[in-house]
This record gives C-alpha cells, sequence and structure tokens, in this order.
C-alpha cells in the first residue's frame, strides 16, 4: 500500500481499507511490526525531551525520573492497544446494526493511535504550545481514522448514527485510556 492511501485512511471509507482489511495481516503481526516500533517513538521523544529542554520546556520537567516514566509509558501503550482491540470488538458487536470480527477489530486498535504516536515528533521542538497543538489535532484525525475504519470494516452499515455512537464510546474509552498513560507521565 503506497502512502498516499494510508495518508487518505482517516479522511474517507473507500480509500485502502478493503486492501488492508484482505491482506489480513495476524494480530501477533500487528503488534510486532506496527504497534511495538510506533509506540516506542513517543517514549523515546519524551525521554529526549526531558533529558534536553528541562524546565524551559515545563517548570519541573527536568526533576522526573525519565528511564522509569519512558518505560512504564511503553509498556502502557502496549497494554492499550489490546484492550482498545477488545473494546472495539465489544462495542460494535454490542450494537444490533454493526458487526466486526476480533481481527479487523485489532487492525483498528493497531492504525488509530498512528496520529497520536507520530505527533509526538514535535516533542523535538521545545514548545509546549506547539506540541499541545499537534497533539489535539492528532487526536482529531485519530477519531477520523476509528470513524471511517468502523465505516469500512463492519459488516453491516444500516445506521451511520449507530457508526458515530460506536465510535464516541470507543474513543471516549481511548481518551480515558490516554489520560491516564499523561497521568502516570505527570505523577512521576
Amino acid at each position: 500500500m503506497n502512502p498516499l492511501t494510508v495518508i487518505r485512511l482517516p479522511f474517507t471509507r473507500q480509500a485502502g481499507w478493503k486492501t488492508l482489511q484482505q491482506r489480513k495481516p495476524s494480530i501477533p503481526t500487528l503488534a510486532w511490526c506496527l504497534v511495538l516500533p510506533m509506540s516506542l517513538l513517543p517514549p523515546v521523544l519524551l525521554y529526549y525531551a526531558g533529558t534536553h529542554y528541562g524546565d524551559g520546556f515545563v517548570m519541573g520537567f527536568a526533576d522526573r525520573e525519565w528511564r522509569f516514566i519512558t518505560t512504564i509509558l511503553f509498556l502502557a501503550e502496549l497494554l492499550t492497544f489490546f484492550v482498545m482491540g477488545w473494546l472495539i470488538h465489544a462495542v460494535v458487536n454490542g450494537t444490533r446494526e454493526l458487526a466486526i470480527g476480533y481481527h479487523d477489530a485489532y487492525l483498528l486498535a493497531a492504525l488509530a493511535p498512528l496520529p497520536l504516536w507520530s505527533s509526538a515528533i514535535v516533542l523535538l521542538i521545545p514548545s509546549l504550545a506547539l506540541n499541545a497543538l499537534a497533539v489535539l489535532a492528532a487526536l482529531g484525525i485519530s477519531c477520523s481514522l476509528v470513524y471511517h475504519g468502523l465505516q469500512a470494516l463492519c459488516e453491516r452499515r444500516d445506521n451511520d448514527v449507530t457508526t458515530m455512537s460506536a465510535t464516541y464510546t470507543i474513543m471516549a474509552g481511548g481518551v480515558l485510556a490516554w489520560g491516564l498513560l499523561m497521568a502516570i507521565v505527570w505523577a512521576y
């Protein structure tokens, strides 16, 4: 699949979704080849920002134990992938209008955080405002990715309101998990 198709995934339910669904990468393949390398990006860049920018980035930023924090963040991101796959499957199959298999639920769980993981690249710039803006934009793109992914991957698409409702519930769970991850970072 070419990079242009991947970039279009959050904005349409046609481009690339069926190709991804037909390739059927296994859940372990998704975990090893996509989730693991991409979930390394935020902890590594956060460690870099924490050890190089110090209090110039955020007050109290320099006094943190970044090795411990980033290790916990990395492990929590990996756990979140498996929890989100289960959540997507449970929420979608809990409706009468939609159905999704475990494979497709985990495919969506692997793809949905890509914008958030990629937004960590902005940590190379020591600007809190720019980083906050990048995370908010990535969160919006991630929501769109879940919505269009559900439209493309679900077996029945009779009711778009049901797809929106499922997206809202899944993203609420994702934002809650993300908020817990950020609380872990700031608690230590």
